[in-house]
Formats: structure tokens, C-alpha cells, sequence
């Protein structure tokens, strides 16, 4: 006996909304990635380049994002009944594993030159520097909605942000080479840019892994849902419950209760997980459950008991 409830009426995640921002944000950082290569080139700016680098990983996360947004909006299949929700997730580990990734080779690459800093040219430096901040900028304006609600949309987020303050790194450490001519700004601009990458690329590989190990949602208090549960008089026993996150802003939850006689004896079932579901879903905001009714000794029948 169960009661389930079915994905989100819209049939579709958080970060589908921000489709045409994402679009809007890739076009843009991608223009000025190109401008600020060639930049880095001419000017010979480390720190320009962490940047540059930085923001093609951005450029390359927001591009996942989005179509992982695009392919999660695929209608469940008998053989993917989930659907492509968990594509999202992935998407957002492989941002995070860019953003680690990237974050290690400008760290080699600036204590290389801490020791014999190469002249740079703070013209292309200045010029390049500015135009990403702008981009970054318009880039956080689009996607900041989102942020807070999807993994996904998370991940891209970040990504804009810390290149915003690469921009910021990189623009400093022009203005500082410009006036003092001290060249070994730059390898510890790039140094400062790292700082800022690998604690970002740390917080959402823990999260992304979080819910790929099916952990229990961190918002949600299984202890506190069981003990409301036995408080209904009709319920004397919970087992088998689990929870976990489909993707972002979709917990999922399965529990086996068991029933007094009389709910089975006088066809109260339907009643019982009305309420049931009223408290998974309406107090704890889990709106994808599915529930057994069991009676008692039930239990002993089962192929698999788990705790």
C-alpha cells in the first residue's frame, strides 16, 4: 500500500528559469575570454592569464550548466524513471573538478616566476582587465537568482564570482606594476586568484558528492520526521526510512509504517496517508514520498528489513 507523489507540477528543475540568462552570460564571457587571451599574451601578465584560463573554465561550467539544464527537461523513460535530473549534479561536479584543476596549474605556474618575474606590459593588462570585470559583472547581476536553489545554478555562479574577483586581482595588480614597477605583483596576484578558486571548488564538490552519495538532504531532520510520525495514533512503528535528493530542490523519501489492526480492519488506509502525506510533505517539504502501510508482523515478511 502506498502513496506517492509525482515530481514538481511544472516538470521541471530550478535552474530552467535561467535558461536564457545562462545563454546571455555564455555569450558574453566568451567574447571578452577571447579579448583577454590575447591580452594575456600581449602583456605578458600571469595574473591575466589565471584570469583568462579562469574564465574559460566559467565560460566551459556555464556552458555545462546549461545544457545540463536543457537535457533534465527530457520526460522520464521506463528505463530512466527519474528522469535526467541527476545530469545537473554532474554537471556541477565536473565545474568543480575544473575549478580545482585550474586553480592547481595557475598555482605552479606563479611560484615559477616568483623567483625571476618576466616584465608586463600593463596597457593590454589594464584594458583586458577591465572589460572582464564588466562582463563578470553583468554575468553575477543574471545569474544571482539562481543560486541559492539549484546546484547547478550554484556552480556557475561561483565560477562568475571568483573570475569577478580575478578581474579585480588582475586589474590591481596592473595599477600596482603601472605605478611601482613591482613586477612580482603579478605571480602573487595569481597566487591570491588560487586562494580564492580552491576553497569554492572544495565547498561544491563536498555538496555535489553529498547528494551523489544519496546522503540525507542536510535540511532535512530524519530523527524529528520519525518521532512526528509515531505521534499519529495509528501508527506504531517506522522502518526502512530514507531520504535523499534527486537533484537540487528535490528531495525524494520512501518509509514503511505499520499500522494498528483497526486502520486495516476498518479501511482507514486512505485517511492515514493523507496525513502521513500532510506531514511529509506539508511540514517537512518533501513532496515526492512513497509510503507502505503495513500491519503488524508484517515485517517478518518482507525480502529485505533495513533500519
Amino acid at each position: 500500500m502506498g502513496h506517492d507523489h509525482g515530481p514538481k507540477a511544472s516538470g521541471g528543475t530550478v535552474s530552467a528559469a535561467y535558461r536564457k540568462r545562462l545563454a546571455i552570460t555564455i555569450s558574453v564571457t566568451g567574447v571578452v575570454l577571447v579579448v583577454q587571451l590575447i591580452g594575456a599574451l600581449l602583456s605578458n601578465s600571469l595574473a591575466l592569464l589565471s584570469d583568462s584560463l579562469h574564465m574559460f573554465v566559467d565560460t566551459s561550467g556555464v556552458a555545462l550548466a546549461l545544457v545540463a539544464v536543457t537535457v533534465a527537461q527530457r520526460e522520464p523513460t521506463p528505463e530512466r524513471t527519474w528522469g535526467l535530473y541527476r545530469v545537473e549534479i554532474l554537471a556541477a561536479l565536473v565545474n568543480a573538478m575544473m575549478l580545482g584543476g585550474i586553480g592547481a596549474f595557475i598555482a605552479y605556474q606563479a611560484v615559477q616566476r616568483i623567483g625571476d618575474p618576466p616584465e608586463v606590459k600593463t596597457g593590454p593588462l589594464l584594458a583586458a582587465a577591465l572589460l572582464g570585470l564588466a562582463a563578470n559583472l553583468v554575468g553575477l547581476f543574471l545569474l544571482r537568482g539562481g543560486k541559492d536553489h539549484s546546484l547547478n545554478m550554484r556552480g556557475a555562479y561561483l565560477e562568475v564570482l571568483g573570475d569577478t574577483m580575478g578581474s579585480v586581482a588582475a586589474l590591481g595588480t596592473g595599477v600596482i606594476i603601472a605605478t611601482t614597477g613591482w613586477t612580482l605583483a603579478d605571480p602573487i596576484a595569481s597566487l591570491v586568484i588560487v586562494a580564492m578558486i580552491l576553497p569554492r571548488a572544495y565547498l561544491l564538490l563536498r555538496d555535489t558528492l553529498h547528494v551523489l552519495l544519496e546522503a540525507t538532504p542536510k535540511d532535512l531532520d530524519l530523527g524529528a520526521l520519525r518521532e512526528r510520525l509515531l505521534a499519529e495514533p495509528d501508527i506504531t512503528e517506522v522502518h526502512d526510512l530514507h531520504a535523499w535528493t534527486v537533484t537540487s530542490g528535490m528531495p525524494a523519501l520512501t518509509a514503511h509504517l505499520t499500522v494498528t489492526d483497526a486502520v486495516i480492519r476498518e479501511g482507514r488506509i486512505g485517511p492515514v496517508l493523507d496525513r502521513v502525506g500532510a506531514i511529509v510533505g506539508g511540514d517537512f517539504d518533501v513532496r515526492h514520498s512513497t509510503i507502505q502501510l503495513e500491519p503488524a508482523g508484517h515485517r517478518g515478511h518482507e525480502y529485505a528489513a533495513h533500519e
